[in-house]
């Protein structure tokens, strides 16, 4: 069945600014016919890491909560903790992230609540139905508590999923610590010792301390250093957060693409299939598809993007909103700086451009397949 999403290009005017633009995008899903009075409403949203620059910013989200407060809502900000160590592990360091960021409740009418508790273990298990790899969830309290949820998705590409939308948004972004690990468990890294300059920054980054810098000497096989210690890989303790990956600049710690991404990626859907069909109302999902750089708000900094902005979209429909944004970023002229192959032409996947290894369909046909939505939608110009 085709689902309708809707689509707003950035044009506006004096009679029609950005607010009332958004307001006409969100009214045109009726979401705001199944909002009832008082009900808390869930924002999901990455509030990015320090040094980022392209995530969803705050007052481009201030429509949204009015929207939704003039339906009758009482519309909160969320995410839960990273696994990695970063500005984001812990409550109160995200929610001071939240705020170094711009997101002030005064200023938007709406608070910023961190969904997992203070350390990440307040989590609520929801089932999963008709999954290969899990029969229940482990999802971020105040996501699975709330009334009515709204996915606010800056869609860029990601290092591990291929891309960044409303799916991942929720499946991974609302897990609790121990969902994102199990949803991570068989995505470890590899190590690159000729790469490795043992400067200890990955060391520094990794909760479950599976990762040490080691003599040279000890190395087995022996690698030609210099006497430098390098970086050594405990593979029992590792949970396959990923964090070593954004702290390594010198490759001595790769993804290992033995691994089965497209696993990982059905995995990440059952846990979005979880918190979204486990809910009495409908949830809406808001995608900006600007700034889509190549990789994650997680980065620590944001790269040049691999196209031009080309629009906010909103659908009741997570699946058919990741494919149209998917498909409209993938039409557009790209853009080289962002490490894409100089012959790429418009049409061409972007996304498995930069990352080959990824299954075609990245995660979005196991989605439609658990009944979370179609990838056969309808592009309404709002």
């Amino acid at each position: 069945m085709t689902a309708p999403v809707y689509f707003w290009n950035l044009r506006s005017s004096l009679k029609a600014p950005y607010a009332e633009r958004v307001r006409r995008l969100l009214d045109r899903t009726g979401f705001a016919e199944h909002v009832d009075a008082g009900a808390l409403t869930a924002l999901k949203i990455h509030f990015g890491e320090r040094g980022v620059t392209s995530h969803v910013q705050p007052l481009w989200i201030k429509p949204i909560i009015d929207f939704l407060a003039g339906a009758g809502a009482r519309p909160f900000l969320t995410d839960a903790s990273t696994l990695y160590v970063g500005q984001r592990g812990e409550a109160v360091s995200h929610a001071m992230q939240a705020a170094l960021h711009g997101y002030d409740p005064l200023l938007l009418g709406a608070p910023v609540l961190i969904a997992d508790g203070l350390k990440g273990g307040s989590q609520i298990s929801l089932p999963v139905r008709g999954g290969k790899h899990f029969t229940e969830a482990h999802i971020a309290e105040g996501v699975a508590q709330a009334d009515m949820l709204v996915s606010i998705n800056h869609f860029k590409g990601h290092e591990m999923a291929g891309f960044g939308g409303a799916l991942k948004n929720i499946g991974m972004g609302a897990a609790s610590k121990q969902g994102k690990m199990l949803q991570h468990v068989t995505t470890g890294p590899s190590v690159n010792i000729a790469n490795c300059k043992g400067c200890g920054a990955c060391v520094d980054m990794c909760a479950s301390g599976a990762l040490a810098l080691a003599e040279a000497a000890s190395l087995f096989p022996p690698v030609e250093t210099g006497g430098k210690p390098r970086i050594t890989l405990d593979l029992a303790r590792c949970v396959g957060c990923g964090a070593c990956f954004l702290a390594c600049k010198t490759g001595g710690l790769e993804i290992d693409w033995k691994t089965d991404v497209a696993a990982f990626l059905e995995r990440m859907m059952e846990y979005a299939a979880a918190i979204l069909l486990n809910r009495a109302k409908p949830s809406l999902h808001v995608s900006f598809v600007t700034s889509v750089t190549p990789d994650c708000d997680c980065m620590g900094f944001s790269d040049a993007p691999i196209c031009g902005d080309i629009g906010i979209l909103a659908s009741l429909d997570p699946v058919a909103i990741d494919q149209a944004a998917m498909d409209l970023v993938n039409r557009a002229e790209p853009h080289y700086p962002s490490h894409l192959p100089a012959n790429l032409k418009p049409g061409d996947d972007k996304f498995r451009a930069l990352r080959p290894h990824l299954p075609e369909h990245m995660g979005l046909d196991y989605a439609e397949a658990l009944g979370l939505g179609s990838r056969q939608y309808e592009l309404i110009a709002v």
